[in-house]
């Protein structure tokens, strides 16, 4: 495996966790009634503790690997020069340092009380994921256009990472709607999902429409760029998890009023969660990639 193939593993690995972490705790603190979010809070307690590890492990491998790819490979690896110069030299190493303080104050959360841990979690990680616009394409551009980059790239992950990491959430919180002393508490946390992943599509694909226009001027056309090839997949993958969201809200769930079957509603949730992945993994690919 070459140093550029590991940082793109590493960012995967480390976005998909950090999405994991804002937006099932920012769904518990701001749409769910707090009994029911203690519950499924606690159900996802290892599940954050293991997400917060890997942010971890992965944020530690990513200054080295960049240091690799930026010198000569992986005998640069460790080379202390080199890690120097890319730390207090480069928007890299500033982005790097930010995430890393970000990630110990996530790991910190952890030992907080339940009614305070959710809330800690939402706000680190939202801090971590910001923390992205301090390098790569968001910096691509000088003075007031790169504000803006950064401020519209900011949006795309806290509304992309909201959608995604709320619906791990909703799959803990489905079961709970046909029976038990919460099913009240658990439709209201479900309409609210729906109401908010209203919102958060609109701005994602508002967002992300602004950040292909910034980055490229226009729509990307010229495939001999893997760049743009893999930012038009990208594009499909997020029409299709559009698509399955509104079949979800518009179709299955009056249908759930009537027969109440929980399958349909499992099904477009595990899939939009699949279809989420496979963006994240796209956009930790082509964030390494030359636009044009």
């Amino acid at each position: 495996m070459t140093p550029d193939a590991a940082l793109i593993v590493c960012r995967f690995l480390f976005d998909a966790a950090v999405i994991l972490i804002w937006g099932s705790s920012a769904y518990l603190c701001a749409l769910v009634s707090p009994e029911l979010a203690r519950i499924v809070g606690d159900r996802l307690r290892w599940l954050s503790a293991a997400a917060i590890a890997v942010a971890f492990a992965s944020t530690v491998a990513m200054l080295p690997l960049r240091t690799a790819i930026i010198g000569d490979g992986w005998s640069d690896l460790f080379a202390p020069e080199m890690l120097g110069a890319v730390l207090t030299q480069t928007d890299v190493g500033t982005a790097w340092m930010v995430q890393a303080v970000g990630v110990v104050l996530l790991g910190a959360t952890m030992v907080l009380p339940s009614r305070y841990r959710q809330m800690g979690q939402a706000v680190c990680a939202a801090l971590v994921l910001l923390s992205l616009t301090l390098s790569g394409h968001a910096a691509m551009n000088s003075g007031w256009l790169r504000v803006i980059h950064r401020i519209n790239d900011g949006v795309h992950l806290l509304a992309g990472g909201a959608w995604l990491g709320a619906l791990v959430p909703v799959l803990l919180i489905l079961p709970m709607l046909g029976r038990g002393t919460l099913q009240a508490d658990a439709r209201v946390a479900v309409m609210r999902f729906s109401t908010g992943g209203h919102v958060a599509v609109a701005l994602v694909l508002l967002s992300g429409a602004s950040n292909t226009l910034l980055i490229l001027g226009g729509v990307p056309s010229d495939w001999s760029f893997g760049y743009q090839r893999l930012l038009s997949a990208k594009i499909v993958v997020v029409v299709a998890m559009v698509a399955i969201a509104i079949i979800n809200r518009y179709v299955f769930v009056p249908k759930f009023a009537r027969d109440h079957s929980l399958l349909p509603l499992k099904i477009c949730a595990i899939t939009e969660i699949v279809l989420g992945l496979t963006v994240v993994g796209l956009v930790a690919w082509f964030g390494t990639l030359q636009p044009r």
